[in-house]
């Protein structure tokens, strides 16, 4: 289910559909949203964050959406000390992430 719902992520977010990317990630994060010491769940969170910024910058919310972008950074950071098998789609993801804020 995991890679199912880091692919549907990915599309949507390619389709600037960013609130439904941030509903993707977050059916397999908001299980697991109380353990903050498994650095995949605040990966995760730090991915839904990103996703929350592109979509305030969408409705014109910049100041807000560089808060939240702030956010995904803090998190980001975890993906060095990620054990996941999906360590490499995290990495992807990460790239494919910060490419697109590039074009905000």
């Amino acid at each position: 289910m995991t890679l199912v719902k880091i692919q549907e992520f990915k599309v949507c977010l390619n389709e600037e559909r960013y609130y439904d990317a941030h509903e993707a990630l977050e059916e397999i994060w908001f299980p697991r949203r109380f353990d903050k010491t498994d650095n995949e769940v605040m990966l995760l969170k730090g991915f839904i964050n990103a996703a929350v910024s592109f979509e305030l910058h969408k409705l014109g919310k910049i100041q807000q959406g560089k808060k939240i972008w702030i956010t995904y950074l803090k998190y980001r950071q975890l993906l060095f000390k990620v054990e996941s098998p999906y360590l490499n789609e995290y990495y992807q993801l990460s790239r494919f992430v910060e490419e697109l804020k590039k074009s905000f």
